[in-house]
């Protein structure tokens, strides 16, 4: 039996690949205002602080947005929230494992809670309709807490939530804002390879372990922390 008591799980790049919706509302919003439209794998880079981040990184055309013009900021934010909120859940595709290491989770007694920093407007109507929803005691979203991921209030507020210390919880997600928030949390993380990681190698972060899926996060959980699959370093092409 393991000795963690919660699951907190990061959504977009960890539990759904929702880029091609994301791009989707990307691109409108450039193309409203006047601008190509950008790759998807670009946009994908841009993925990870939030969607004010998001928009930033979209109107720029790059990670290093600098200082935008706060008009066009306000246009630009306008104008995606309303694409997004006509696309969002459209192409969303829940990652390889994840139902299975869910379900496991929830077989070990484990409770579970999504921390994003994608606000709540967004959030629980994509839980919804992918088919999420029902394996979550909570979610802390981007407009939840003060602030948003990599600080560790939200992980924290999730493990409040649950009624779960920290040191009782492991943290899953797919970028350093994860890693970052669930170990200065004082949670154990774990991350996977295949999310948006705002293109810093998930190899290189401080983390108790990198799992190719969220069945095998569930192993990992169940030997507690001790013992890391023997496929995850054959997956992450060491």
């Amino acid at each position: 039996m393991t000795s963690f008591y919660a699951a907190l799980l990061d959504l977009d790049g960890t539990l759904l690949d929702s880029v091609p919706d994301l791009a989707t509302a990307a691109n409108g919003m450039r193309v409203e205002l006047g601008m190509d439209v950008l790759r998807e794998d670009v946009i994908a880079t841009f993925v990870g602080k939030g969607v004010d981040r998001l928009v930033q990184r979209a109107l720029a055309g790059s990670q290093e947005h600098g200082e935008l013009d706060p008009d066009l900021f306000e246009r630009g934010r306008e104008s995606f929230y309303r694409h997004y909120h006509l696309v969002n859940g459209d192409k969303a595709v829940v990652f390889d494992g994840v139902m299975d290491g869910l379900k496991a989770m929830r077989q070990m007694g484990l409770k579970l809670a999504v921390v994003t920093n994608k606000p709540t407007e967004f959030t629980l109507p994509l839980l919804q309709r992918t088919g999420l929803a029902g394996f979550f005691q909570a979610a802390v979203c981007g407009d939840t807490c003060a602030r948003k991921k990599p600080d560790p209030q939200p992980v924290l507020h999730a493990c409040a939530l649950l009624g779960v210390p920290p040191a009782r919880a492991v943290t899953i997600g797919d970028s350093i804002n994860d890693a970052q928030a669930g170990r200065d949390a004082g949670t154990r993380v774990l991350v996977v390879p295949y999310g948006y990681n705002e293109g810093v190698d998930v190899r290189t972060l401080e983390v108790d372990g990198i799992v190719a899926t969220l069945v095998e996060a569930a192993q990992w959980i169940a030997r507690d922390g001790s013992v890391l699959p023997a496929s995850t370093v054959q997956d992450m092409g060491q």
